[in-house]
């Protein structure tokens, strides 16, 4: 189900996707504050000539991890005009309205992002969403979380280190009305998540399940999907960050 809020003035994500140099928003809540994000700059290593396939993959976490290694292969082909033009709107935003966009850093920060604000959906700590995700998908979420189950809930939840995968969707520039500016980027999540959820879920909807470990130790644990979309207003004098305004969980939060 998505979760969409309307395009205009709304609240604004200042941690995640702060355009350096500016200043950053404080806290919004005093009461268990949420976890910075890094955004830091990195020199930009060698890009793809093409689409092709992409792999992320998870395994024990230094000398230290118990048990066997781990890994997990996610595997998805990019289609070559998607990608063709998602290259294109990446190009027309630094051409005209922020010469120092970076597709690796609004990543890097998309995932930080996502990987929050589920957690805090799952705990249904709405109170400290606000600034991060617009009033109009806060109200709506405000009566659907209630309604879930505990297993349901708890799949919401995305570690930063349980995100296989992650690809941008529809890329929009538009202006409204009053001629204001806005993009919004609609971002794509792959992540391996531990709740009890049945092998099928309602809607003929596939759950897959990775099995770790023997038949003494094995640890199941299902690979969701959920997407994310983050807009700024780019309009001369608006605040430079970024807010989500579509939130998706397909057949958990409905």
């Amino acid at each position: 189900m998505a979760l969409r809020g309307a395009a205009g003035p709304g609240r604004w994500l200042g941690r995640a996707f702060a355009a350096p140099g500016t200043a950053r928003a404080p806290p919004v809540a005093a009461a268990a504050p949420v976890p910075a994000w890094s955004w830091v700059r990195r020199p930009a290593g060698p890009r793809p000539l093409g689409p092709a396939a992409r792999f992320a993959s998870t395994q024990g976490r230094g000398p230290e991890a118990e048990g066997p290694r781990r890994r997990v292969v996610v595997v998805r082909i990019s289609s070559p005009l998607a990608w063709l033009r998602s290259r294109c709107y990446y190009l027309l935003i630094r051409l005209y309205f922020d010469p120092e966009f970076s597709v690796e850093e609004f990543t890097r920060g998309a995932k930080q992002a996502f990987s929050v604000v589920s957690q805090l959906l799952s705990q249904r700590k709405l109170d400290l969403l606000e600034g991060l995700v617009s009033s109009e998908v806060l109200n709506v979420l405000k009566e659907k979380i209630s309604l879930l189950s505990d297993n349901h809930r708890d799949a919401l939840a995305a570690d930063i280190d349980a995100i296989m995968y992650t690809t941008e969707g529809d890329i929009r520039i538009y202006y409204n009305d009053d001629g204001r500016k806005f993009v919004s980027i609609l971002m794509r999540f792959w992540y391996l998540n531990g709740a009890n959820l049945p092998d099928e879920v309602p809607g003929e909807t596939k759950v897959f399940q990775i099995v770790f470990g023997d038949e003494s130790t094995k640890e199941k644990r299902h690979l969701l999907t959920a997407n994310y979309e983050f807009q700024r207003e780019f309009t001369e004098g608006a605040k430079p960050d970024w807010t989500i305004t579509r939130i998706e969980h397909p057949r958990l939060l409905e």
